[in-house]
């Protein structure tokens, strides 16, 4: 893989998948604008990485801050070449009888609506340039269901379709959209859970473990890469064989 001459933004940078994807990126050449909400934890992936990133902070659940950062990234460093949305919100656990409006509206609107916003505002010079990449963190909830968090499940399948409508929306014109679905990964968050729980977590994944960030971020990095110019309308698990199994 080759980013030399390319530049790639990426949300949820900050840490774990987005964090890794944007240092693999950056390692091959590429030029890398990171966006999150920390500016402080931004700052620090940016010294790391050296004069290759740069960086907005914005939440991207606000429409405002989410565009105003991608202008900031075209401004600084061209045109997108290619888009990782990989910000993402939890939601609520529990059952969907105690699902508050407000805990639904927060994960939709970060892990569907804000995607759509950030496609919607960078797919026309994509397509005037006829070539472009856009990754979207997904989840295996979207391929097989889950219980205990419908919001964010809802999201997830939201978020699929919107991918593939993308794709299929834009192949003709060389641009492509696909969807990454990690399984239990090490990132930081679920780095705060008991160890106990990382461990029946890790048991149930047929590799017998967990994944780690830059296990994730390769494949990510293929993704938005050149490398995979014929990959477009597709779901690409990373998550040790969990997928495969007969339930989640």
């Amino acid at each position: 893989m080759d980013f030399t001459g390319r530049h790639v933004v990426i949300t949820g940078a900050s840490s774990g998948i987005g964090r890794a994807t944007a240092a693999k990126i950056a390692g091959l050449g590429g030029t890398v604008t990171l966006i999150a909400r920390r500016s402080e934890m931004l700052e620090e992936v940016q010294r790391e990485l050296g004069e290759r990133t740069a960086w907005a902070a914005a939440d991207v659940g606000d429409e405002g801050q989410l565009i105003a950062a991608l202008d900031a990234a075209v401004e600084r460093n061209g045109p997108i070449d290619a888009l990782f949305l990989n910000a993402g919100a939890e939601g609520m656990y529990g059952q969907t009888p105690d699902y508050t409006d407000e805990a639904l509206e927060e994960v939709l609107r970060v892990n569907a609506v804000s995607p759509f916003w950030a496609i919607r505002h960078v797919l026309p010079a994509m397509l005037e340039r006829g070539r472009g990449s856009i990754l979207i963190t997904g989840s295996l909830a979207a391929e097989t269901g889950m219980v205990g968090n419908i919001g964010y499940l809802m999201s997830k399948h939201a978020a699929l379709g919107l991918a593939r409508g993308i794709a299929m929306e834009a192949a003709a014109a060389g641009v492509r959209c696909n969807v990454l679905n990690p399984g239990f990964i090490a990132t930081p968050m679920l780095g705060a859970s008991p160890e106990d729980f990382k461990a029946k977590m890790a048991g149930r994944v047929p590799q017998q473990r967990l994944g780690t960030p830059e296990e994730a971020a390769n494949v990510a990095a293929f993704l938005l890469s050149d490398d995979a110019s014929h990959v477009t309308a597709q779901s690409w698990a990373v998550d040790g064989g969990l997928l495969g199994t007969l339930m989640i």
